[in-house]
């Protein structure tokens, strides 16, 4: 396999070791129990506390996408980081979607410049550095403008149920059944059995949790069908980005899991895909129950 792109400026490409087998799914139970707990607890919260929670989620995988890019801690984090904080307090307007863009895509344009002065005879970081502001801010902003709804803590729990059931049964499915390979140049471990059953589990636990909140139970169905696929699209990927950069984790922040954008990757392209139905083309469970 040729050299990825990590290894053009002379710096060792970011390969952690995998954590050993025999206490992975422990540690990974346990780092997604704590830190599902965190994220419950936020969401019913709410408000500020509901923003700096994702915020510094987001600071975390940011600075792990630099350092991915540039072989080591990167200062292109710094423009990013505050266009994530920026994003969520303007969020918070009633008019402050637009500026949110609009912070997001300066914090990129920033990180470009800024990866464009540290070298002007290698380019290709450029764009990447320049990326990660639209790859974590695009869901950044779309979390708190979904908890800002009025049944923004039902919506953003729904989001939630749908991506962890997914990626948990996919998980245990594709251990269990194996089969087929979904993506072998990508990711040799994931499976058609866990994508598809993954996929049908999530659509039956939003059918449940919508129908429990009060919405309807069919569209809870297709929702999190649609939420699953997003985050499976998401989840390949950052198998793709890590593939590209002879990666085998983006960071080792989290016990079983590696990095935070280990943890979060479905979550990245699940939430956008979340707020374009309810928002771009008006699909909102919540919104159909029948009492």
């Amino acid at each position: 396999m040729n050299a990825g792109p990590s290894s053009v400026n002379g710096s060792p490409p970011s390969v952690h070791k995998p954590t050993a087998g025999r206490i992975e799914l422990p540690a990974r139970a346990a780092s997604a129990i704590v830190m599902g707990a965190a994220a419950v607890g936020a969401v019913l919260i709410g408000g500020w506390v509901f923003g700096a929670f994702v915020a510094a989620a987001a600071i975390a995988a940011l600075r792990e996408w630099h350092r991915l890019i540039n072989g080591r801690l990167a200062r292109e984090m710094i423009p990013t980081s505050l266009a994530m904080i920026a994003a969520v307090l303007l969020v918070h307007r009633m008019d402050g979607v637009p500026l949110a863009v609009a912070a997001i895509a300066l914090g990129g344009l920033c990180a470009a410049l800024s990866a464009a002065i540290r070298s002007l005879t290698v380019l290709w970081p450029i764009p990447w550095h320049a990326f990660g502001a639209l790859y974590l801010g695009l869901p950044v902003m779309s979390l708190a403008l979904l908890r800002e709804d009025p049944r923004g803590s039902a919506i953003v729990g729904g989001l939630f149920v749908a991506v962890w059931t997914a990626d948990t049964a996919a998980l245990l499915l594709g251990r269990l059944i194996g089969g087929p390979k979904l993506a072998p140049e990508l990711s040799p471990n994931k499976t058609w059995a866990g994508f598809l059953g993954g996929t049908l589990a999530a659509g039956a636990a939003e059918a449940i949790y919508v129908y429990a909140v009060g919405g309807g139970a069919l569209e809870g169905v297709l929702f999190g069908i649609l939420v699953a696929l997003a985050g499976h699209c998401g989840d390949l990927f950052e198998s793709w980005v890590k593939r590209r950069f002879r990666a085998k984790n983006m960071g080792s922040l989290i016990p079983g899991h590696g990095g935070m954008l280990d943890r979060i990757d479905s979550l990245l392209f699940a939430a956008p895909a979340c707020m374009a139905m309810i928002y771009l083309i008006g699909f909102n469970p919540w919104n159909s129950g029948t009492s």
